[in-house]
């Protein structure tokens, strides 16, 4: 207190020397005072910002930790800065300024209001900065707290809202938060998809349902991308065509998604894709043929293994391999299926781990198909559609080896036209002779 008259007094007593027959109660006095507050102040701000933020910048980056760094580039540090002009005009006032004067109430709220804004403002960086650091941590692919950061802001942002109403009119908050009730039903309104995020959010990071880096595909919504970011009313999304998808948060809690995650961290991407045999060309093999795939390395010994069985069953039921309607024989699309299994088994870049196998599918108006369904040991999109192109280009070649066809629509039905004109063409070269 003692230290305060004395600031006066000698404040007092320069003015005197400026303006002899000014007084205290003259309300240029007060101005001088005013004007003299602020020079000091913004002199204040002055010195912080050229020689204390530069000194803390050098620590910063002279500092191996990521945090003081994330902290320097949300701007904390000068946000601070705002604290020493705001607290000096808030401790000057009273000193300086009569507290019957007009414009005291005013400063003294101007500078509650600057040093709170100020306050919230490096609260924000703060909170930024810790979403940095968690980011670029590892628990950030488990859970991502950007929605929560975002909460946090907020109720920071709601709450200085309400100070700052409280300090302008001179109530309690605590009164503006009970005369907020009548007006409940409207703030849920404006702030539905707010509210609907923030569960949301809540349910994702619970149950670890998204992440940041999450390949999902969402037809409704015509996504089909990585998660660049889960927020608390938005999640951005970037698609494999480098567009950026904007979806309501809660629309992943609320809709259906499929999240790729699972594929990304298991063993292997699968392969699941049928090609369609000409049932016309389905037959039972003969010795040549038979002689001719033994020549196949993945399959001679399969092929062995079959007629050694087929000819001990002949034996034990004495039946004549040439009794054609008797007999068991081999088919060139078992012998081929049987192929594709082996060559699956030999393939590097399939997991052998995993689920493998060569299907029939029950016919249908295209043909028979013949479903490869195996998993690939590469997950990379490109790597994956090279090695699934590698395999189906070998399937396609190889039909020919075993006397089957691929079915195809127009070609199939030329192919029916030729047999019909072929067989027209004989009819009527027979008719001829007979004639």
């Amino acid at each position: 207190m003692e230290m305060s008259s004395s600031i006066r007094d000698t404040f007092i007593h320069y003015v005197k020397d400026l303006f002899p027959n000014l007084t205290t109660e003259d309300p240029l006095f007060n101005v001088l005072a005013l004007s003299t507050i602020l020079v000091v102040s913004a002199f204040i701000y002055i010195i912080a910002r050229l020689l204390i933020r530069p000194q803390i910048a050098n620590w910063v980056y002279k500092s191996n930790n990521r945090w003081d760094n994330a902290l320097q580039e949300h701007g904390f540090f000068r946000r601070l800065m705002h604290l020493f002009p705001a607290l000096f005009i808030y401790i000057a006032t009273p000193v300086l300024i009569e507290d019957e004067a007009v414009m005291h109430g005013a400063i003294i709220k101007s500078a509650q209001l600057y040093m709170l804004y100020s306050g919230v403002l490096a609260v924000f960086a703060l909170l930024s900065t810790i979403e940095d650091v968690y980011n670029a941590s590892a628990l950030a692919r488990r859970a991502p707290i950007t929605g929560f950061i975002q909460v946090s802001k907020l109720a920071f942002a709601i709450v200085a809202i309400l100070l700052s109403i409280s300090l302008i009119v001179g109530k309690s908050p605590l009164l503006l938060l009970s005369g907020l009730t009548a007006i409940a039903a409207v703030l849920l309104l404006i702030f539905r998809d707010t509210i609907l995020g923030f569960v949301a959010g809540i349910q994702i990071a619970a149950n670890r349902m998204f992440n940041t880096g999450d390949w999902i595909s969402m037809p409704k919504y015509e996504v089909d991308g990585e998660i660049l970011e889960i927020g608390l009313t938005n999640v951005k999304v970037q698609n494999w065509d480098n567009t950026i998808s904007t979806l309501p948060t809660y629309s992943l809690t609320t809709e259906a998604v499929k999240n790729w995650r699972g594929m990304q961290e298991s063993g292997g991407r699968r392969i699941k894709r049928a090609v369609y045999i000409d049932i016309h060309s389905i037959k039972l093999c003969d010795n040549n043929m038979l002689e001719r795939l033994s020549g196949i390395r993945f399959i001679n010994d399969y092929i062995e293994k079959k007629k050694t069985e087929l000819r001990d069953y002949h034996r034990d039921m004495s039946i004549d391999e040439s009794d054609l309607l008797n007999s068991r024989r081999l088919t060139n699309i078992g012998t081929f299926r049987a192929y594709l299994e082996a060559y699956l088994r030999k393939h590097p870049n399939i997991n052998q781990e995993l689920t493998l196998m060569v299907r029939q599918l029950p016919p249908n108006e295209l043909g028979l198909p013949l479903e490869i369904y195996c998993f690939s040991a590469e997950k990379a999109w490109v790597k994956y559609e090279k090695i699934q192109a590698d395999v189906f280009d070998h399937v396609m070649a190889m039909l020919a080896s075993f006397e089957l066809r691929a079915y195809q629509r127009d070609g199939h039905l030329s192919l029916l036209a030729q047999r019909e004109q072929y067989l027209k063409d004989e009819r009527a070269s027979h008719n001829e002779k007979q004639a």
